[in-house]
């Protein structure tokens, strides 16, 4: 079984602070697919950018935002990838927004979709992107490749995947548009894998850090493993680790048979 967990850590730098690396050893994962970084590789310790820790030894590879402290793409790997590289538009890779590795199994993505703003300020620039991953994800099984697409989508799909639907309608995140983009995103031949085990309510994976809206678990499900068709039966679990602090998103777990 391989695993590969995925987490928006708000800053690397930030939750190194917090326990990442004691974190990382514990949980060990095969691949770890980090978003809003926030930093430059040459601004991390060694032991950030190769963990050798007691479950293992991890080579990182980083896709950075040209502006500082922004953003941020990156992946932690035991295993050396075939290849690895990044979306190839210029808009988006200039804020480090997704890096690709290849593996014998599958290509493995970390994307961090840009957040639409208020009264939809950078839906066109979002919408841009959403478009161009899903371009790039078809590139690859047209090729005959698996994908696991991993990241913050900064989408909550359907009234389930927030607290308070109704009241967020116009809010960024849950704009029809959004909504709209992943209705076709999950219809052309890509699976949710969350809510293909777990059909029930209250599965969060945002929390604000304003009204104690974690405790209340008052959140948002926008971080998502989404695999082509054909890889869903490898698949074997997909989980919420919501029990991970350290960031105002918890971690999710994708495991599949290798």
């Amino acid at each position: 079984m391989k695993t590969v967990v995925s987490w928006n850590v708000n800053g690397i730098r930030a939750v190194e602070k917090k326990g990442f690396l004691d974190w990382l050893d514990a949980a060990s994962p095969d691949v770890l697919c980090l978003q809003e970084t926030k930093a430059h590789r040459g601004q991390l310790s060694p032991e950030l950018v190769e963990p050798a820790l007691s479950s293992g030894t991890w080579k990182s590879w980083w896709s950075s935002a040209k502006k500082a402290g922004y953003s941020g793409t990156a992946i932690y790997s035991k295993e050396e990838p075939l290849s690895v590289w990044n979306l190839g538009v210029p808009e988006f890779d200039d804020e480090g927004r997704a890096i690709f590795a290849e593996y014998p199994s599958a290509v493995v993505c970390s994307a961090y979709f840009p957040n639409s703003q208020e009264a939809g300020a950078r839906l066109g620039y979002k919408l841009g992107f959403c478009d161009a991953i899903l371009a790039a994800c078809d590139r690859l099984v047209e090729s005959g490749k698996s994908v696991i697409l991993c990241g913050d989508y900064n989408i909550a799909h359907k009234p389930i995947d927030l607290a308070n639907p109704k009241s967020n309608e116009g809010n960024p995140g849950y704009l029809p548009e959004e909504r709209a983009w992943m209705d076709r995103f999950t219809s052309s031949g890509y699976v949710d894998t969350f809510r293909a085990f777990c059909p029930d309510p209250g599965k969060y994976t945002w929390w604000t850090y304003r009204f104690h809206a974690r405790e209340k678990n008052v959140g948002w499900r926008i971080d998502y493993q989404c695999v082509n068709a054909a890889f869903m039966p490898r698949v074997k679990s997909s989980e919420i680790l919501a029990d991970v602090l350290g960031s105002d998103h918890c971690p999710i777990k994708l495991t599949y048979a290798d």
